[in-house]
């Protein structure tokens, strides 16, 4: 019997921890559930998703300058042949899939900047391949918010209806695709995929006393602050270093954690000014790295919606700098919802008062989160349930052993 195709699709391998973490989950249930699947990948880093998780894939733009700014003619002009390439080049490999998933990812908001003709236009030839091939999309625990940019809601719109199951990782993101007029009444909501990886062992003695995990982001506001851009993210660097500064004169240690390849500057930027030996920046690859890290502190404060996905998995009395209504659903659904802090305007002396009360509670935040872990980990095998329901008709022999190579 000829063994399911499936495709995995989005910003994978690009640097994005957040991002690979969703596939990594999601290569663990099509591994456990689905062992005789083919599964390959349509992704904007191939060769980092091939030697990672060990299955072929493919670049996602035939242009490679696709996500710089576009100034001279000739660039222009490349990117404009290769929305046009693209559209043949999605068509024919969706066309040679049964299946194809979007692992998690807010593919359906805009909190960050983004153009309508990247990746929305991307993930609506992807979805409209799908209904004319009859390949079955999959938008499996995504991301989704109001997009205030006419024709990136437009092609986000058409996306979802046009896929063939979808799932979300809060209940807003639900909501905002039903007031975009999306029929969402067979959609589910599940925690983010995130939290099927591996929890992280205890640290054991070895953590230094009092460590605290700051985890930075280079943060612009979002699709709509682009006029602001620099001006908040000068208050929140600022507003960040001050807080890092006020535990170092405590005597703190402080772990700067990131989630993105971008995110670099803003570690450059916090170590220099600081300037202390107590001030330390972590390496990971790897959503497993962040977790190991906010394993080992007694405390995290971080930004990006998977370094809080990471800390909260592991345990550990979490406060978000919170640049999007995504992190506030993750803390309030975690049990956390009085530990935000608006990353827009951070205060320093507000922040610090949040922090001291999360010290404060951190056994009985312990306690809340062992137990929000164990309903999770059930809200998620449910999602799994789904899925198998929705994408592998009996029919398909998907159990059925064989190698793992693309035809």
């Amino acid at each position: 019997m000829t063994p399911v195709r499936v495709g995995v699709f989005g910003l994978l391998g690009s640097g994005n921890l957040g991002n690979d973490g969703s596939l990594e989950a999601v290569l663990g249930y099509l591994r456990a559930e689905h062992p005789g699947a083919v599964v390959d990948a349509l992704c904007g880093g191939p060769e980092a998703v091939t030697a990672r998780y060990g299955i072929p894939a493919t670049r996602l733009h035939w242009y490679r300058g696709e996500y710089r700014t576009a100034s001279r003619a000739g660039a222009i002009a490349g990117k404009g042949l290769g929305k046009v390439v693209d559209a043949f080049r999605t068509a024919s490999w969706v066309r040679r899939h049964d299946v194809v998933i979007v692992p998690g990812m807010g593919v359906l908001e805009a909190t960050l900047p983004l153009r309508p003709w990247g990746f929305p236009y991307a993930l609506f030839l992807l979805c409209a391949s799908g209904r004319l091939f009859g390949t079955r999309v999959a938008l499996a625990g995504v991301g989704a918010g109001p997009i205030g940019d006419r024709a990136t809601r437009a092609l986000v719109r058409w996306s979802a209806r046009l896929a063939t199951y979808r799932s979300y990782r809060d209940a807003q993101s639900r909501d905002a695709m039903r007031a975009m007029g999306v029929d969402t009444a067979r959609d589910e909501v599940h925690p983010d995929l995130a939290f099927a990886l591996p929890a992280p062992p205890s640290p054991g003695a070895s953590v230094p006393a009092g460590l605290v995990c700051v985890g930075v982001m280079d943060f612009h506001g979002g699709n709509d602050d682009r006029p602001q851009a620099e001006e908040i993210h000068r208050r929140y660097l600022d507003g960040t270093t001050r807080f890092v500064r006020a535990l170092v004169e405590e005597g703190r240690p402080v772990r700067l954690l990131t989630g993105d390849a971008c995110d670099a500057p803003v570690v450059a930027a916090i170590l220099d000014a600081v300037d202390s030996p107590l001030v330390t920046a972590a390496e990971a690859a790897s959503l497993a790295d962040l977790m190991k890290e906010t394993a080992a502190a007694g405390t995290v404060v971080a930004t990006r919606y998977h370094n809080l996905v990471c800390a909260l998995k592991a345990g550990t009395p979490t406060l978000a700098l919170s640049y999007a209504a995504k992190s506030d659903a993750l803390m309030a659904g975690m049990g956390l919802a009085a530990y935000c802090h608006p990353a827009r305007e951070v205060d320093p002396g507000r922040l610090l008062e949040q922090f001291r009360e999360l010290e404060k509670n951190a056994a009985d935040l312990r306690r809340t989160l062992a137990e929000r872990n164990a309903a999770t980990a059930r809200l998620l095998e449910h999602q799994f349930t789904a899925m198998t329901a929705a994408l592998f008709p009996k029919t398909d022999p998907a159990h059925a052993p064989t190698l793992r190579e693309t035809p």
